[in-house]
């Protein structure tokens, strides 16, 4: 099923993606199953970040091969954050979602993530690998630094999630895109930021309980982007506080 680049769009899916060369393949076309049985009318778009792996060849490859697969493209690597805002102001859907390249999350929860937003009413839905029903394939280091990190975003700002980093999250389109003139976050901290903003707005969040499976070649340094999020909550403290 191809569909026409003028068709409605429903349903805006962006992937971040730097030197994503060896699995940004198999993710569209994972993705683009699990999108087909939640709605007829979506798009892909990869927001290709600098890549030197030769991502942008394979990306602009599949914009070429699949109607509804779109190619952003930056010649230097400008962060993570950058690259989701430039996809969602460039996006048409009415829910807006994105999710790490490596599929992390289990797509099974796709459709309730959509839902949340499409059907239910929410604002903004994230999945959650911190509520009781939530399964996390991690390190023990790793969950110890996620739960601190989230303890620390919720004793500084003020929040009522449990996890506030999870690569999986959808938005109501006329919610997100006002709040994107008021993110400053350019990398990691970009999911916290928009999650802090929006709840401080009164905008309704859903946390999801998901599957999650830990990538083997994930990009986070644990201890530097540790120290440098860590900063970023008190900046945004300072930036929040009247």
């Amino acid at each position: 099923m191809n569909l026409d680049k003028q068709t409605m769009i429903d349903v805006s899916l962006v992937f971040p993606a730097y030197n994503e060369a060896e699995r940004l393949e198999h993710s569209v076309e994972k993705v683009t199953m699990a999108l087909r049985q939640v709605t007829s009318a979506f798009e892909i778009i990869i927001a290709e970040d600098g890549s030197k792996d030769g991502t942008d060849t394979l990306a602009q490859a599949l914009a070429g091969k699949y109607s509804f697969v779109r190619h952003i493209h930056s010649e230097k690597r400008l962060g993570r954050g950058v690259a989701l805002t430039n996809a969602f102001k460039q996006a048409n859907g009415n829910v807006l979602v994105y999710m790490d390249v490596d599929l992390a999350t289990d797509l099974k929860y796709l459709k309730p993530l959509i839902d949340a937003v499409a059907v239910e009413g929410y604002d903004f839905a994230t999945g959650s690998r911190m509520l009781p029903q939530s399964r996390a394939d991690r390190s023990a280091q790793r969950r110890l630094s996620s739960w601190t990190y989230n303890a620390l975003v919720r004793l500084m700002l003020n929040s009522k999630l449990k996890d506030h980093q999870c690569g999986f999250k959808a938005f109501k389109r006329e919610a997100l895109l006002p709040l994107l003139h008021e993110v400053k976050a350019k990398h990691w901290f970009w999911d916290t930021e928009v999650l802090v903003r929006a709840a401080r707005k009164g905008y309704r969040i859903r946390e999801i309980p998901v599957e999650w499976k830990s990538s083997q070649r994930t990009k986070v340094r644990l201890v530097k982007d540790s120290i440098t999020m860590g900063w970023q909550v008190l900046k945004l403290r300072l930036q929040l506080s009247p």
